[in-house]
C-alpha cells in the first residue's frame, strides 16, 4: 500500500513537471514568434540604408508586396 501511495505521489510530481515544461514551451514559442517579427521588420528597416545597389533591390521587393497585398484586397472585394 505504501508503494502504491509512493507511485501516485511519484506520477503526480511528473503531471506537474510535465505541466510546467508545456507552459514553459508555449512561453518560449510565443517569444519565438514575436521575435521573428521583429527580425523580419529589422530585415525591411535595414533595406532603407543600404547601398544604391540594394535599396534599388528592396524598392522591386516593397512594390511587389504591394501589388501582392492589392491583389489580395480585390480577391477581398469581389
Amino acid at each position: 500500500m505504501h508503494l502504491c501511495d509512493s507511485l501516485k505521489e511519484e506520477n503526480a510530481q511528473i503531471r506537474r513537471a510535465v505541466s510546467q515544461k508545456e507552459s514553459q514551451i508555449l512561453t518560449m514559442e510565443a517569444s519565438l514568434k514575436e521575435l521573428s517579427a521583429k527580425y523580419e521588420n529589422l530585415k525591411l528597416a535595414q533595406g532603407f540604408s543600404l547601398s544604391e545597389e540594394d535599396r534599388k533591390t528592396a524598392k522591386l521587393r516593397y512594390t511587389k508586396l504591394v501589388r501582392e497585398i492589392d491583389k489580395c484586397i480585390a480577391l477581398l472585394n469581389e
